[in-house]
């Protein structure tokens, strides 16, 4: 059965969707990264190779409170950018619950060589 590989633009841990995987996949569904936990949704699957996901969010729990939130695109936009005491630089962002400031580092991906 031929299975077809996405890189998680998070991680890039490889997902592999089968074609009855594919065939259940609706417009709109969304997909979780189980490495990183991002959330992805279809935005096109039609038959052969023309299949596409957008970028929703990473699921992260927070460590103040243990209660777990989407970090959107739209927070890491907004987010202040500082270099933490290691000396990574990382994005500052707030837990909707606690409003505690969690520093999160995001590991740049290799893009195609």
């Amino acid at each position: 059965m031929p299975t077809l590989e996405i890189d998680c633009p998070v991680c890039a841990e490889v997902l592999e969707l089968t074609d009855a995987d594919r065939a259940e996949l609706q417009v709109g569904d969304v997909i979780v990264c189980d490495s990183c936990n991002a959330e992805m949704e279809v935005t096109r699957n039609a038959p052969g190779e023309d299949f596409e996901l957008e970028l929703m969010g990473v699921l992260t729990q927070c460590p103040s409170c243990g209660e777990e939130f989407d970090v959107t695109d739209e927070m890491i936009d907004a987010a202040p950018v500082i270099e933490s005491g290691d000396g990574a630089t990382v994005s500052v962002v707030e837990c909707p619950h606690c409003r505690a400031r969690i520093e999160l580092e995001f590991e740049e991906t290799a893009g195609p060589a």
